[in-house]
């Protein structure tokens, strides 16, 4: 099956999948989506968003490997979608430490892993790919394969030091600030909403998707970050700079980057590629934006037929 010949309403939750609340360690409703799926099982994908994403974004990408056979299961994080917020404006984008994303993802993992037939993959987009990232250096949990959609190992800077903006943001927070939000529109700072799509994705179609579910799920709506995200989301990056971390990663992963990227950093991306032992990656130019599971056909099919191929090499039906 091609990914081009699979179509799905993208805009309702598709009836063979299921949706529920999960409850983590320290009892913060977590929700989820699962496919269950019928017949033999090719093993289990588990899903992790971006910052300010929430699942419905990608279930056209979920319910196609569903369709495969994978038991396919996606998270929105502690804070975002319907997982309820952080802060008393429900808007801003905040976490106390993505130290506790990662608390959240191992205790989720060692459930999941247990209920679910191998082998176990992740597949994760943006800040999902990051704490992907720190979750393998941290052997918070141990998938067969990981895929990296335009993973957040490095964000763009305006030319500056990464160190000069994490002191900027150091101080937003220190004159009290730290739980407002870093810029006034969604995900680039002084960008109108207008040319928000563009920094996302070329499709102007599945971009609207996402609008389309700001109108029917209003609570899953979240807008920029607060500067205490910034400056953890800066510090967090900068943990995985030291020298041996990302080098003692043994598991394969597949990392998938656009260079017209205006959110992450992709030349990071790349060089961290080579930090790891097994490492194999899919670098667009400009025809490709930040979400690229969301972006037009060209792009989107090359990436998951790349995803199959990996899998079928590094995670094969056991």
């Amino acid at each position: 099956m091609h990914a081009q010949k699979f179509e799905i309403n993208r805009r309702a939750i598709p009836s063979d999948a299921t949706e529920s609340l999960w409850q983590a360690q320290d009892g913060w409703p977590i929700r989820r989506i699962d496919w269950q799926g019928l017949g033999e099982p090719r093993g289990s994908l588990l899903f992790l968003p971006g910052r300010g994403d929430h699942y419905e974004k990608y279930l056209e990408t979920l319910a196609y490997f569903a369709s495969l056979g994978w038991r396919v299961t996606s998270i929105d994080w502690r804070g975002q979608g319907a997982s309820g917020r952080l802060l008393d404006d429900p808007h801003v984008g905040h976490i106390d430490d993505f130290s506790t994303w990662i608390a959240d993802l191992r205790y989720f993992w060692g459930i999941w892993k247990a209920e679910t037939p191998g082998p176990h993959v992740v597949l994760a987009h943006s800040m999902g790919g990051h704490l992907a990232m720190r979750a393998l250096v941290e052997k918070a949990f141990d998938p067969d394969a990981v895929l990296l959609s335009a993973p957040m190992l490095g964000i763009q800077t305006g030319g500056l030091p990464l160190s000069l903006n994490h002191a900027f943001a150091k101080l937003m927070c220190i004159i009290g600030r730290a739980e407002t939000p870093a810029w006034k529109v969604n995900e680039k700072p002084m960008s109108p909403m207008n040319v928000r799509g563009n920094i996302l994705t070329g499709d102007k179609d599945r971009y609207e998707d996402e609008l389309a579910w700001w109108i029917l799920r209003p609570e899953v709506k979240l807008g920029p970050p607060s500067w205490h995200w910034i400056e953890r989301a800066i510090a967090s990056i900068r943990s995985l700079d030291e020298p041996g971390k990302l080098e003692a990663v043994k598991t394969p992963v597949l990392l998938m980057a656009t260079i017209a990227d205006q959110l992450v950093s992709t030349p990071r991306v790349i060089k961290d590629s080579k930090r790891l032992p097994h490492s194999e990656t899919l670098i667009f130019g400009k025809e490709a934006a930040h979400e690229l599971l969301r972006e037009t056909d060209a792009v989107r099919d090359q990436c998951i037929e790349r995803i199959q191929m990996f899998l079928d090499h590094y995670a094969p039906l056991k």
